[in-house]
């Protein structure tokens, strides 16, 4: 069931990047940012209440709280430099590069998560780093 999940996220992220270019035409990089996280954070708890799970809240653990808030900097940081760099750059160029996270996500399961490492995930990931690198040049 991941599947379709996953083909939306991909759909949605890639409207992202061209309604972004469109959006941050004439608006400094890091105020367009703040916008779309406002919208970003009124959607969200706009599903967490229509779900009703503001309850469960109480019920987040320390060690959880602390890699979320990690991993929401992480987010932050990455739309602020995303946003700068498709500003001052094409669109066909700078989401490719953005996409090497991909690669470097993989990198990190395998060393952080210990997640296995398969030669097919190699391969795979080669692929999408060359692929980049053919996109941008």
């Amino acid at each position: 069931m991941w599947v379709p999940y996953a083909l939306l996220s991909a759909l949605f992220a890639a409207l992202t990047s061209i309604l972004a270019k469109i959006g941050i035409e004439n608006v400094n990089s890091t105020l367009a940012t703040a916008i779309r996280t406002v919208v970003v954070l009124i959607m969200a708890w706009g599903m967490v209440l229509i779900a009703g799970k503001q309850n469960e809240i109480g019920n987040i653990g320390q060690k959880s709280w602390i890699f979320l808030i990690l991993s929401g900097c992480a987010t932050g940081l990455s739309w602020l430099f995303y946003y700068k760099a498709l500003q001052i750059g094409e669109a066909s160029k700078v989401v490719p590069i953005d996409k090497l996270s991909v690669v470097i996500s993989v990198i990190l399961a395998f060393v952080i998560l210990k997640e296995a490492v398969t030669v097919k995930t190699i391969v795979g990931g080669a692929f999408i780093a060359l692929g980049t690198l053919f996109m941008i040049l």
